[in-house]
């Protein structure tokens, strides 16, 4: 996996700076952002890989509109509970994934299995 760069935005800024802190090895920088249109603003300031975004924050209308806005960046959606049920419209509206907020080793496995999906495609 290349090394990336990372956005979180969670509605908690002291979870998104943890998860922030625990995703750090993991990538080149990671940032964090307090609201969506800090969000907004971050994505390509920081030029920024993947977008770690807390439906608690951004609603299912933002994912869609932050997928169509920067194509380029991955946006894998978190939940405190995330639930089958949710699954299929936070995918529907970009997302490349879905998990609970804590979950680093999935966040990082959706991005590993991103990069998978587009070396085949290549």
């Amino acid at each position: 996996m290349k090394p990336l760069t990372v956005v979180v935005a969670q509605r908690d800024l002291k979870s998104a700076e943890a998860l922030a802190l625990s995703l750090n090895p993991h990538f080149r920088a990671v940032s964090v952002a307090g609201t969506v249109d800090e969000l907004r603003t971050a994505i390509p300031k920081h030029r920024a890989d993947l977008a770690v975004v807390d439906l608690e924050l951004a609603s299912l209308p933002d994912i869609a509109e932050l997928h169509r806005e920067f194509p380029q960046t991955l946006v894998v959606c978190t939940h405190r509970s995330p639930d089958e049920e949710m699954w299929p419209s936070v995918m529907e509206a970009g997302a490349s994934d879905f998990c609970q907020t804590s979950d680093v080793r999935s966040i990082v496995l959706a991005v590993a299995r991103n990069d998978i999906a587009n070396s085949a495609a290549a």
